[in-house]
């Protein structure tokens, strides 16, 4: 019942009776009292779902003929695809499995790993035979936290089936809640690629921004500038530079390279990609020493403040995010690092000891300040508050070119 799957709950609710589970029972709480900590779904709606109810009894699932997947798929320290998440759902569903069932997965993955991961999972749990007792379908996630205007039902969704018959009862099915129409991929394994490569795209081309970015900033040009000229061809693709987080982007790549290289294929691209902006919190780090040389800001424990910690803006997610990165960096860099993020509760998110400044009231403070994420809030209150916030001779560093250019010392 997260950013995927309590929206989905909440649309088949309207319309079937649905059971929304989560094994987190503190989540399965909130949720009964219409409460959605991603902010992804309101009040209203979770209430007005009339048909859904929600459960961390796994015993209930047995009242389902369709169970559709919706857990992360993280990857390791190592950089390849941790599929703990994905297993222990196929396994608790396999448990409750009857003749006829379908189980559809909306989980990032590399082509093939429904059928080659989990499908064993569901057969050895369940006793039963795929595609004779059970059946199998995928149709990728495509939520994009924070971001009001594409929701779930306005985004095309991609379905697939394990057979002819599956594949249009889940296109039927999805059918009732996506007003956007539905696109049927030939075959579990093209749909499973079809969601991968959306995301391995938008790496690259970020990437390519950040390595630009780089160039022209040795070619004291601005970045912002050269895109704006750019983006009057009509067939110019508008990307911008930044840190790469999140639980997709910076994610995601990584399934299908590990499966490549298993097949033989060393995917040269999409790592280069992939290191770049891996590398990004490193380039930033080292831009800030450079400028505070320029300005001469010497002292030791200079006191910087960070603005925006979740993986992107106007959203409370902090999966993989790059500004927490970022804060750990400059701690072991010794600076004395205070931070602010209006969507990150301090209380709530406790594993992190970092020092935050709530009010945003100390004038005159701050040697660095740097804007990671452009949050509305930050927009809204403009250049001004910034510049009340910092020291005469402080350096601002614009990460996302939110404000003007000869408003910040630096920016990507």
């Amino acid at each position: 019942m997260g950013y995927v799957g309590l929206p989905l709950a909440c649309k088949f609710g309207n319309h079937y009776s649905t059971i929304g589970f989560d094994i987190d029972h503190k989540r399965i709480n909130q949720l009964k009292m219409y409460k959605d900590k991603t902010k992804e779904v309101s009040n209203s709606e979770i209430k007005n779902s009339k048909k859904l109810s929600f459960t961390s009894d796994e015993h209930l699932l047995k009242e389902s003929n369709i169970y559709i997947i919706t857990v992360p798929t993280p990857i390791n320290n190592k950089k390849k695809p941790d599929f703990r998440p994905l297993k222990s759902a196929s396994k608790t569903v396999a448990k409750n499995l009857k003749l006829n069932d379908t189980v559809i997965y909306e989980s990032t993955v590399y082509p093939g790993a429904t059928e080659e991961v989990c499908v064993p999972i569901l057969e050895k749990f369940s006793g039963l035979v795929f595609n004779k007792d059970f059946f199998c379908g995928y149709s990728p996630e495509r939520i994009n936290p924070g971001d009001q205007n594409h929701r779930l039902e306005n985004i095309v969704k991609i379905v697939s089936g394990s057979n002819p018959k599956t594949s249009k009862l889940i296109s039927n099915l999805y059918s009732k809640i996506i007003k956007a129409g539905i696109h049927e991929a030939p075959n579990i394994k093209t749909a499973e690629a079809s969601k991968v490569i959306e995301n391995i795209q938008r790496d690259l081309n970020i990437a390519l921004m950040n390595e630009l970015s780089q160039i022209f900033k040795q070619l004291d040009i601005d970045t912002d500038e050269v895109l704006k000229g750019s983006s009057t061809k009509w067939n110019f693709n508008k990307y911008y530079p930044g840190l790469v987080g999140g639980h997709c982007i910076g994610v995601d790549p990584y399934y299908l390279t590990f499966k490549s290289k298993q097949l033989g294929v060393n995917p040269k691209i999409i790592l280069a990609g992939r290191q770049l902006n891996d590398q990004m919190v490193k380039y930033v780090i080292s831009q800030i020493k450079k400028i505070l040389k320029e300005k001469k800001i010497y002292k030791n424990r200079l006191k910087v403040l960070l603005l925006g910690l979740t993986f992107k803006e106007n959203c409370p997610d902090i999966r993989n995010s790059k500004s927490i990165e970022l804060a750990h960096a400059l701690i072991r860099n010794n600076f004395n690092v205070y931070l602010n993020d209006p969507y990150y509760s301090s209380l709530e998110h406790n594993k992190y000891d970092f020092k935050f400044d709530l009010k945003l009231n100390k004038k005159n403070f701050y040697d660095v300040i740097i804007i990671s994420v452009p949050h509305k809030e930050y927009k809204k209150n403009g250049i001004r508050l910034i510049n009340s916030l910092i020291k005469k001779e402080g350096a601002i560093i614009d990460l996302k070119s939110m404000y003007k250019k000869n408003e910040s010392d630096f920016r990507l």
